[in-house]
């Protein structure tokens, strides 16, 4: 009812203020959504909207992209995968046809990102969640199959680790088996997103963090903040860039590493990669969508509000991405991975979409 409701106040603007070439939809499209707010914004540009952001959203917002150029009159967005703390930059860099209209997160923006977002003028700021997805351990599916904690997993992968006396060291694990006899016995080398990724966040928080949690409950040692969260650097985790399909190419020509990305990239290569069980839970689409699957997290896009009437589209792509035939059940972007949000959750985020409804403060 949203949608059409959209597309009928859309008709009406469109013959108001549109030259008359430009007042329909081409045959079988969607029409622009209505613009919310005053007539054109002064200085309006004319160029396709332009998407940066992490490269876990990239997938979806490339495809959304896609569809909404071929069904609308407005030209296909630009999407470029930037990583999420890139496209948080770019977002944040100001108003205006030079700056990113729309970026992709895979965790939610900080309250640092949006004091940038608010100090350089980005003051109205539309938060979306847009599905789920699980940071899946995956290695090629000829390998030994891994069945770890999140306490081995930081065993693993944490820069120092504690000592019998709980004295913390460099750590001195250099294959799974040194962490557990059950472990594969191969050399601990795990590619993964760099700082600059969201995905690295949401890895470290409740991955990692989490694992050092466990670490402490089963030993009694304390263990610092800074070390719960820095990651080795001798060699055994791998920063492998914002590309995850870069990751998944490279475990296939080393079959003894490990990757770490989001679940979509899984789903796409289930004919040569298999994940890790992490805390017995296997990475499924049902274990992730019902958070069983430990080291799960909501995806996002951030809208720049200011730009609506200044950059052509945005409101229709926004009714398009949050359309039943995308992001719905059985919508194109679960044919891609994307794990949706439940019904409810849809109706809500549609609504904010529909509404633009800005955050009304830092996020927590």
């Amino acid at each position: 009812m949203i949608r059409i409701a959209s597309v009928s106040l859309t008709v009406l603007a469109l013959a108001a203020c549109s030259p008359a070439e430009n007042t329909a939809a081409p045959a079988g499209g969607i029409e622009p959504a209505a613009n919310t707010g005053a007539a054109a914004t002064p200085g309006a540009v004319e160029r396709p909207i332009r998407i940066v952001g992490s490269s876990t959203v990239f997938p979806f917002t490339t495809a959304v992209a896609e569809s909404f150029g071929a069904r609308t009159q407005f030209a296909t967005p630009v999407v470029e995968s930037t990583g999420t703390g890139g496209g948080m930059r770019l977002f944040c860099q100001g108003v205006g046809g030079e700056n990113a209209d729309i970026t992709g997160a895979s965790r939610r923006m900080t309250a640092s990102e949006f004091e940038m977002c608010q100090a350089n003028g980005v003051t109205d700021i539309v938060e979306l969640p847009i599905g789920y997805d699980g940071i899946v351990i995956a290695n090629v599916n000829t390998g030994p199959e891994l069945d770890l904690n999140r306490g081995q997993l930081w065993r693993a992968l944490a820069a120092q680790v504690p000592a019998e006396d709980c004295t913390m060291i460099d750590n001195p694990n250099r294959n799974w088996s040194d962490i557990d006899p059950s472990l594969p016995d191969l050399r601990i080398e795990v590619f993964g997103p760099p700082p600059t990724s969201g995905t690295r966040d949401a890895f470290v928080e409740l991955g990692l963090e989490a694992g050092a949690e466990e670490v402490h409950a089963e030993t009694g040692c304390e263990i610092p903040e800074m070390a719960m969260a820095r990651v080795r650097e001798d060699g055994a985790w791998i920063d492998a860039g914002e590309n995850d399909n870069a990751i998944v190419q490279t475990l296939a020509n080393t079959p003894s590493a490990y990757g770490v990305f989001g679940y979509s990239f899984l789903a796409q290569n289930s004919d040569r990669l298999q994940a890790a069980r992490v805390e017995g839970q296997d990475a499924t689409f049902d274990a992730i969508s019902s958070g069983d699957y430990p080291i799960s997290r909501s995806l996002f896009v951030y809208v720049k509000r200011q730009h609506v009437g200044l950059v052509p589209g945005i409101e229709a792509f926004l009714a398009e991405f949050t359309s039943d035939d995308a992001w719905g059940e059985y919508g194109y972007l679960a044919d891609r991975g994307l794990i949706p949000l439940h019904e409810g959750e849809r109706r809500d985020v549609a609504d904010r979409a529909a509404n633009l409804r800005v955050m009304d403060g830092a996020p927590e």
